[in-house]
């Protein structure tokens, strides 16, 4: 799918839904409608990262073999974390690639590191997207899902099959046997380790609109109460 540099997000994720409802049979695309509605449903903000919170030490795996740490991602500056669900999410396909062209220039002019995350391995070919895309910014694993747990963001999409599943099934490329993702998050940490800014997506068709995240980046940050 080609993308006109100003178009948005959500004109994007709308031509795919048309897309699909073009395309998909009917059962398949109502069982799709149907779980998005239900994330949206069960979604509770008091039970997500704020805001204000403190951020713990957390590790994460790089595509590229590197290790990153909280530590080493605020060392010079704020940085923003992209959760994403897994390489060959189409949603992530067209999300990535657009706040690479869309934000990431404006982040490096700040001074904000950019992030992507996702608990898909490494080993299990993380790398593809970053490689599909040519993309400017790290893709790191969050093994286990932990970061994610931590943050009140993971989310079960549905039920283990009974039967082995197919090679390439979403418990195989996580590595945690089960169809545990992180729904879709962008989080500012700043150098304080403190949390400035968090959009979380419980239906995948919606996301953090580039200006946006920047307006909240260029706000003057709230003081926090100790």
């Amino acid at each position: 799918m080609s993308e006109n540099q100003t178009e948005s997000l959500t004109a994007q994720f709308e031509a795919l839904h048309a897309e699909r409802v073009a395309t998909w049979p009917a059962d398949r695309l109502a069982r799709n409608v149907a779980q998005r509605r239900q994330l949206l449903a069960d979604f509770d903000p008091a039970k997500v990262v704020r805001v204000g919170d403190a951020v713990a030490p957390f590790t994460l795996e790089g595509a590229d073999g590197r290790v990153l740490t909280l530590e080493g991602l605020t060392a010079d500056g704020p940085v923003l974390l992209i959760f994403f669900r897994f390489a060959g999410c189409p949603a992530c396909n067209i999300a990535l690639p657009h706040y690479d062209r869309q934000l990431r220039p404006a982040l490096d002019a700040e001074g904000i590191r950019l992030v992507a995350v996702s608990p898909h391995l490494p080993e299990q070919g993380l790398g593809e997207i970053r490689a599909r895309h040519a993309l400017g910014f790290p893709v790191a694993a969050d093994r286990g899902n932990a970061l994610a747990r931590r943050l009140g963001i993971a989310f079960a999409t549905g039920e283990v099959p009974d039967e082995p599943p197919a090679p390439g099934w979403i418990g195989d490329l996580t590595g945690t046997g089960t169809l545990e993702l992180p729904q879709p998050a962008v989080i500012l940490i700043d150098r304080d380790r403190i949390v400035r800014f968090v959009d979380i997506s419980p239906d995948w068709l919606v996301r953090a609109e580039v200006p946006e995240i920047l307006d909240a980046i260029r706000r003057p940050s709230p003081a926090i109460a100790a």
